[in-house]
């Protein structure tokens, strides 16, 4: 297995998915070990001459004014790491964990941080061989970057805090013993540069990110499944109509649908059932595509921050400066996933209206529900109902974090971004777009064996299929949560999207 290699430069989203989700290792470049080193060694030049370097020779926030001893640099780096471990809620995945590592450690190795080298190795070591430190979810503002945090990420390296190793969580200490690596003394500037930063909300947001990219490619093929089950008139389709309008993404959209439905037996053209469609069919392109297209832009933002120096402050080697200033703010990537939350939430409106047209027999001209023996049977009554909550619960979550500031730190950190919040409101979201597009998915595939299947097209074709690999059609009721966590399933672990682009191509946008 190949292993990413940090240079502080080039990592990309799907890096930071093989290492956090596939345990692909990281080992620094070359040109990251001379920077670092070089950067150090100005580090130590201003302990030694004594200059005034916030955080370095002084003391943090609205301590800035509190001059530090050389003596003392070592236990005030120490002193920021177990007083800013204050964080709240559950642990964040193991996922997560991962990248929050990951991001710190190819910031670091850009080499403005001054941080020791064995330093960034032992965050590297803990990667590699799975020592995974256990880390509250919440308790971040977004700036002074993520404090709380990215302080529980550094307490096993002190020997301190909980972590979890080969499935067990054990004392930090103990699971450094485990897997064989030596705990750390942090020395002046280390401590700050481990956890000023933007890495908590920015691991969260690119797996989200990832996530959210697979997603759009699944509400294609829910939608394209949809229309067949409602006969859809694909003349709201053609190319000519987008090019008027030529935001990408619905040109994208538009042209994926047709890529999907080609061949299809199940879709009409205009006036052949009816003259045109609702908008939960028929504006699919321009909605799905104005989501895509707010993705693809909160991507590009991900990947300048992924790749950037985040921590204050920053060292100048050429000039020998340490220079105060503000990249641990994440009002960018706040901003950007407060987006991603909203982007992600229409998906889910537009789906479950979709799903509604399904089982509502006054709209969909098939049975009641979509189940035969109506009555006796509820079918897929309440599936709409749970899409339903879902939506609505999305719609609380869309609000916003990015427009909240609660000034800390006796106001000398006045304005904050929230962006954590931000990040871990959108993956949420995330989640619940994905039920809901099970749900239509299960929904669709019923209402085309209700309906007679006629001949699918070359991509709904083997969607279909794989669902009725692990889902049969409902004939009475039955306990339909399994079957939409099945459905669910083939989405998260890509199956879906796989059989689909294996048949009709790659639905790129």
């Amino acid at each position: 297995m190949s292993k990413v290699i940090i240079t502080g430069n080039s990592l990309t989203i799907e890096d930071v998915v093989a290492v956090c989700r596939e345990y692909k290792e990281v080992e620094l470049s070359e040109e990251a070990k001379e920077n670092i080193l070089k950067s150090r060694r100005t580090v130590d030049e201003f302990v030694e001459n004594g200059e005034v370097v916030y955080g370095i020779t002084t003391g943090f926030g609205k301590f800035s004014d509190v001059t530090i001893s050389k003596e003392e640099t070592k236990l005030l780096q120490e002193n920021l790491i177990v007083s800013h471990a204050v964080g709240a809620g559950k642990p964040f995945e193991t996922e997560i964990v991962r990248g929050i590592m990951l991001l710190r450690i190819n910031s670091l190795a850009k080499g403005y941080s001054g941080v020791k080298i064995e330093t960034i190795q032992t965050l590297i070591d803990m990667l590699n061989k799975g020592v995974h430190p256990i880390i509250p979810e919440k308790g971040s503002l977004g700036s002074s970057g993520d404090l709380a945090p990215l302080s529980h990420m550094v307490l096993p390296m002190l020997g301190l805090g909980k972590a979890e190793y080969k499935g067990e969580v054990m004392s930090g200490k103990e699971a450094m013993n485990k897997a064989g690596i030596s705990i750390i003394e942090l020395t002046s500037k280390e401590g700050l540069a481990l956890i000023n930063g933007t890495q908590a909300m920015t691991s969260v947001g690119a797996l989200t990110v990832y996530d959210a990219i697979n997603l759009l490619k699944v509400a294609d093929i829910a939608a394209a499944l949809s229309f067949e089950a409602q006969n859809g008139v694909v003349n709201a389709l053609d190319n000519r109509i987008h090019q008027l309008r030529p935001h990408k993404g619905q040109i994208d959209t538009a042209r994926i649908i047709l890529q999907l439905l080609k061949d299809s037996n199940m879709t009409t053209k205009q006036g052949e059932i009816r003259v045109q469609d609702a908008y939960a069919l028929r504006c699919v392109p321009q909605v799905h595509g104005a989501s895509k297209d707010a993705i693809n832009y909160i991507k590009e933002k991900v990947e300048i921050e992924i790749n950037s120096v985040t921590d204050n402050p920053l060292v100048f080697d050429d000039t020998k400066e340490g220079i105060s200033g503000g990249n641990f703010h994440g009002q960018p990537m706040a901003l950007v996933f407060d987006f991603l939350g909203i982007a992600l939430a229409e998906i889910a409106n537009i789906s479950e209206r979709r799903l509604e047209r399904l089982v509502n027999p006054a709209l969909s001209g098939l049975p009641a529900f979509l189940v035969e023996k109506g009555g006796l049977n509820s079918g897929f009554m309440i599936v709409q109902y749970s899409a339903a909550a879902l939506v609505s619960e999305n719609k609380v979550l869309a609000h916003p974090a990015s427009v909240d500031s609660i000034p800390s730190s006796a106001n000398q950190e006045d304005h904050v971004s929230m962006g954590t919040i931000a990040a871990r409101k959108a993956r949420e979201i995330m989640k619940n777009v994905r039920r809901v597009l099970a749900m239509e998915i299960m929904a669709a595939c019923q209402a085309i064996d209700l309906r007679g299947n006629k001949g699918l097209g070359v991509g709904t074709k083997p969607a279909y299929e794989l669902v009725r690999q692990y889902v049969e059609k409902l004939e009475d009721d039955r306990p339909l949560y399994e079957d939409i966590n099945k459905c669910e399933d083939i989405i998260t672990d890509g199956k879906i999207i796989k059989s689909v682009e294996d048949a009709a191509g790659e639905m790129v946008f």
